[in-house]
């Protein structure tokens, strides 16, 4: 069963200017050790920090709460596989808002092209937990 629905585009250009103008300080409080280092290495490296960027944003909105409940951005991680297939892996607060609402599967993707990143994010409930006002 769905529990959320989440989808959110990033301009490239806005992401570039916010990790140039205050690299060190944006770059940590948004992205773990793990995502920089993936970007770092890649040529289009504001392409992949957006795209993750967008990912996160396309995540809290499916969870239906915002940044809130003591989340922070490093609390929700973007990765690839060695296909190169994208997924969230949760920790901290965003783990245990997903959990809460008895989240079990998040599906994600996300693109980039033409100076923007589009990151869709679909969240599953665990079918033997019926959601809030779900009868």
């Amino acid at each position: 069963m769905i529990l959320g629905i989440g989808v959110d585009q990033v301009e490239v250009g806005r992401i570039q200017r916010l990790l140039n103008d205050r690299p060190e300080k944006a770059a940590q409080r948004l992205f773990t050790t793990r995502e920089r280092q993936k970007c770092e290495s890649r040529q289009r490296r504001d392409e992949c920090f957006a795209a993750r960027f967008a990912a996160k944003e396309a995540f809290v909105k499916a969870l239906g709460c915002g940044l809130r409940e003591g989340m922070s951005w490093t609390d929700i991680e973007v990765r690839t596989d060695g296909n190169g297939r994208p997924r969230i892996v949760l920790s901290g607060a965003a783990e245990e808002a997903f959990r809460s609402r008895g989240g079990s599967e998040i599906f994600l993707s996300f693109t980039h092209e033409g100076g923007q990143a589009v990151a869709f994010v679909v969240l599953e409930r665990r079918t033997d937990r019926p959601g809030p006002g779900l009868d």
